[in-house]
């Protein structure tokens, strides 16, 4: 294989077999259990990076279930999204992601610069009763239960909340340990067909872990419960703010 040639297939890990295809990249039927919940605003602002802002202290505990996705497959993710302000703008700060599926770990790190880790969350109704749960190994270190369909949520602002900027801290280190690239990406989701939404009680429950730290931020008091079905295409996204180079956008 000459350089032109490596040039030419260098997409993605391995060269001759990467773990996800180009993209774009989209969901059918993807379903989410949103659980909305107050916490500690102090250790809320010691995680979240400037320049992003802090407006409320909240955050958002996701289960997400992609039983349809271009490139990546049948899979399920959890984690942790912080409201935040960036220049004035309304957006969502993707603070931790656990999932079960290779391709989209290896794709959502290298790409845009998602906090993915291999876990096994699972999302499922049973009876009168939407569960989600991830674990961490042989740990239950989440566990968020909705009434199923209690009531039809407002249909315009579920889809505002969804078209809103989403932030992302990428950070790829060089050969040498030292990071060679950490930089602030904003993303958006894209052509989305709300199927469905819906608001009901909602309880969530976190539990300590060494390396799948969701509970350091504690849930105070639930704010609200969502469940959602939609179709999507997830975006690629823009640099907003680069850490090695401050000023260089692009």
């Amino acid at each position: 294989m000459n350089e032109d040639e490596v040039r030419a297939k260098a997409f993605a890990m391995p060269l001759t077999s990467p773990a996800y295809p180009p993209g774009p990249y989209r969901f059918v039927d993807r379903e989410y259990l949103i659980i909305t919940y107050r916490t500690d605003p102090e250790k809320l602002r010691a995680l979240v990076p400037a320049p992003l802002v802090v407006e409320a202290p909240l955050v958002k505990y996701e289960f997400i279930r992609m039983p349809d996705s271009t490139g990546f497959g049948d899979y399920t993710e959890s984690g942790q999204v912080i409201p935040v302000s960036f220049q004035g703008r309304q957006g969502g700060y993707t603070h931790c992601m656990f999932l079960n599926d290779e391709g989209p770990i290896a794709g959502g790190r290298e790409l845009w610069g998602f906090p993915k880790k291999l876990a096994e969350p699972r999302l499922k109704a049973e009876v009168d009763t939407l569960i989600g749960t991830l674990d961490y190994g042989p740990v239950r270190i989440a566990t968020g239960t909705m009434g199923f369909k209690h009531r039809a949520a407002d249909h315009a602002a579920v889809l505002a909340s969804m078209l809103t900027p989403n932030f992302l801290l990428k950070i790829i280190p060089h050969v040498d340990g030292t990071p060679r690239i950490c930089e602030l990406v904003e993303y958006a989701l894209e052509d989305v067909t709300l199927k469905g939404a819906w608001s009901g009680p909602g309880a969530l429950s976190l539990m300590p872990h060494a390396l799948a730290p969701v509970a350091e931020l504690p849930v105070l008091e639930i704010v609200s419960a969502t469940h959602i079905l939609a179709d999507l295409t997830l975006g690629l996204g823009r640099v907003v703010h680069d850490y090695l180079n401050p000023g260089k956008e692009s």
